[in-house]
Order: C-alpha cells, then structure tokens, then sequence
C-alpha cells in the first residue's frame, strides 16, 4: 500500500486532469474511479492515524498521555 503523501499527490493530479477537461470520456471514469478508490484510501489512514492521537493533560503537576477522542466519538458518547 502507498504512504499518505504519495496517494494524496496522485488524488491532487487526478483532480487537476478533471478540471482541465481536456480528457476523453472513458480516461475521465477511469480517473475518476482511480480517485475514489486513492480517497478512501487516504481517509482511512487518517481515521487510523487519529485513533493513535494523544494528548497530554496535566494532572497534579505531572503530564499525562490520554486517548483522542474525536468528535463523532463525543457526540455518540462512545471511548
């Protein structure tokens, strides 16, 4: 599987082709299909990369690492 960075450069120059609109019907779905796929792609590493978030809360003079919790984790009241 490609890094983040290599799929989210490969989605910016697809989206670049599109919206010159030079290209032929069949390479646009093609395209388009190859986007989707890099998108869902991208999005779950980020879904992953924020599941290993932390942050550090300062309790009785000492920092201490917590889990991210997100916001549609907050709003569903799931941990």
């Amino acid at each position: 599987m490609a890094k983040f960075e290599d799929c989210l450069q490969r989605l910016e120059k697809i989206v670049q082709e599109l919206e010159a609109g030079d290209v032929p019907l069949e390479k646009s779905l093609a395209l388009f299909e190859e986007g989707m796929q890099l998108s869902a792609s991208c999005r779950k590493e980020l879904e992953e990369a924020e599941g290993k978030v932390e942050i550090l809360l300062k309790q009785n003079g000492k920092l201490q690492a917590e889990p991210f919790e997100s916001l549609t984790e907050k709003a569903s009241g799931r941990k």
